[in-house]
Formats: C-alpha cells, sequence, structure tokens
C-alpha cells in the first residue's frame, strides 16, 4: 500500500485518508475518491489530499476484517459477528458462557504484522448473551495478502464461548444460634442472582442447624446438578463441619483453600457425580469474590483442580467489599 500526498486531480480511486469538507457535507476518511469527489474537493479550494493507494497484493481493511473474523467463527464456537466498517468487526457472545481461547496462537496473530489486531477479553471470562468477546481491528487501510492469511491460519479455533453445562444448584445454608434470619435470606436471593446471570436456577434451597448431622442429611437429599453450601460460621480447616458434613453424606473434598481474596475460605469436592462448592462467606454478597471464577467454570463442564485453583492467585487481588467482618487494612494507627 502506498500513503502520501497527491494533488486532487490525480486522487481518483484512492482512498481518502482524512476527512475533507466540501460543499453541501464531508467526504469522510476512507471513502474511495470518484471523479465527482475530486470535482467537489476543487470546488471547496482543495489543492493536495493525503490518500492510501492499494497495491495488487494489497486487500482493503473491511475485506481483510471479514476474513480474519471469519477465520475466528468456527461452527458451534458461540459467537456471533457484527458487519465490517471502518476496518473493525464486533465479536459476540451467543449465550451464557466462559471465554475460552487459545492464548499462543492468539499472541502469534498479533505478531504477524502491526495492522492486524485482536483484542479480546480476559480468558475464562464469564460472558452474556450479546456481551462483546473480541474486537479485530485493521489499523491501515489496506495489509498484504500474505499477512492476512497467515494470521488466519493462527485465528482457526483461536476463540470460543463455552457455554453454560449446568442448568441447576442446589444451595444449602447452616445457621448458628443469634444469626439474623434475613442473612440467609439475603444469601439465597443473591445466588439466585448469580445463577441466572449463567442461565441457571436456584432448584432447591435448604437451611438447617450448623451441624453435621444435619447438614450431611440436608445434602444427602438436596436437588440440582451442582452443590453449594454456605454456614452460619465460617469454615476454617478442611475438618471443619461443612467439610465433614460433605464427608459424611458420602461425598470428598478436594480442596480447601484459594489465593483469591475475597474468597479465601473456599472448599471444593463431590458428591456421587455432583460438584460440591463450600462458598466463602463473602460469596452472601453480590461483587465478585474467588467463588464466583469456580462455580462459572463448574457451571460450564469445566474440571477445576488444584492447579487451576492455585494459578488464579495472579490477578486474585480482588475489590474490597464494605461488608467485610476483618478488612485487609486497618482504618487507623
Amino acid at each position: 500500500m502506498w500513503f502520501g500526498v497527491v494533488a486532487v486531480d490525480e486522487a481518483e480511486g484512492a482512498v481518502l485518508a482524512h476527512s475533507c469538507q466540501v460543499a453541501g457535507g464531508k467526504l469522510g476518511k476512507g471513502r474511495v475518491l470518484s471523479a465527482a469527489d475530486l470535482e467537489a474537493l476543487a470546488a471547496a479550494g482543495h489543492v493536495q489530499v493525503t490518500v492510501a493507494r492499494l497495491g495488487p497484493g494489497d486487500v482493503g481493511e473491511d475485506r481483510a476484517a471479514d476474513r480474519l473474523a471469519l477465520a475466528l467463527l468456527p461452527e458451534g464456537g458461540g459467537l456471533t459477528r457484527n458487519a465490517a466498517a471502518t476496518g473493525r468487526v464486533n465479536l459476540y457472545a451467543e449465550g451464557p458462557g466462559i471465554v475460552e481461547m487459545d492464548v499462543a496462537a492468539i499472541h502469534a496473530l498479533n505478531r504477524v504484522d502491526p495492522g492486524i489486531t485482536l483484542a479480546t477479553l480476559a480468558p475464562l471470562t464469564r460472558v452474556t448473551a450479546g456481551l462483546m468477546v473480541a474486537t479485530v481491528k485493521i489499523i491501515p487501510y489496506a495489509v498484504e495478502r500474505g499477512a492476512l492469511e497467515s494470521a488466519c491460519n493462527h485465528a482457526a479455533g483461536a476463540l470460543r464461548v463455552r457455554p453454560v453445562a449446568r442448568r441447576s444448584a442446589g444451595l444449602l445454608m447452616s445457621t448458628v444460634p443469634g444469626q439474623p434470619e434475613k442473612l440467609n435470606m439475603k444469601a439465597r436471593r443473591v445466588m439466585a442472582d448469580r445463577l441466572a446471570a449463567l442461565g441457571m436456577e436456584l432448584a432447591d434451597a435448604v437451611e438447617v442447624p450448623h451441624e453435621s448431622e444435619a447438614m450431611a442429611a440436608a445434602l444427602e437429599g438436596l436437588g440440582g446438578e451442582m452443590l453449594m453450601i454456605l454456614t452460619g460460621s465460617a469454615t476454617a480447616d478442611a475438618q471443619d463441619v461443612a467439610p465433614n458434613a460433605l464427608r459424611a453424606a458420602g461425598g470428598w473434598v478436594s480442596r480447601f483453600g484459594m489465593p483469591v481474596d475475597p474468597g479465601n475460605l473456599l472448599f471444593l469436592g463431590r458428591l456421587g457425580a455432583r460438584p460440591v462448592i463450600g462458598l466463602p462467606g463473602c460469596a452472601r454478597a453480590p461483587a465478585l469474590n474467588g467463588a464466583d471464577w469456580v462455580l462459572e467454570r463448574i457451571a460450564c463442564g469445566v474440571e477445576v483442580g488444584d492447579d487451576d485453583i492455585a494459578a488464579m492467585g495472579v490477578g486474585g487481588l480482588l475489590k474490597e467489599i464494605p461488608s467485610r467482618p476483618r478488612p485487609r487494612e486497618g482504618r487507623g494507627g
């Protein structure tokens, strides 16, 4: 592609690089100049214009953006797109889920040519229908065909939205003496809202005393494709009341604790085929916490193991929440 300044009478067929005022309006940048456009420019007093001229091996910005976007849209990938304009195509989630990507492939794509770009959400970000997942932007008015082909090769299979696989969950809440009745009522609403954002329903919610035997009995009869436990007293150890209740019900605990704050006191396990999340107390509030990251992945059918939770520590220092009983930093002296 050639880019530079030419006399107006030599600009026919070139791409206008900067908008120009003419009688009755404006010729916008990116416009392929016609003979009538040149007459309008000359009549408005323009002597020279800055333009781009495509060479035989170049692909125009919109066509290039279209081709790269199509390479990023595998069948069943959970993505849709808008029409190309000014070298840009946006990709959107078709429904709720989490963003999966081949990070190395996207890095390789963005290294092909500085003018060929793909920006995405962070890996495993939760999305809802219509949320923008990525944007393709061709920066110059054209890119070389070989570079575009290379970028498209890297793009194939590099991005998708993994849909929600589990459609319901059950919530077991325990109570301790003196606990306000409204505490679990609020928690139930908050968790139902979290599930709804994933297109899931709260299939069952029960409340029992904070005792292993009572909680174990409740777990055995709790409905839902995945189970959640929210305790009236914080779980302080892998041998505490709630983890022991899961074991007494015939399940097992695979992990206690996570390097995400708020959210440290989460535990993870299974009861038969159903995953079980022991929620930290911060899950009573709608603010983002470590349990959200675990819940979203499990809802989408992703196995969450020790290595996965350990890796959450990078970026795991989340925003402080007002309801936190012991803030990270004191207010004085």
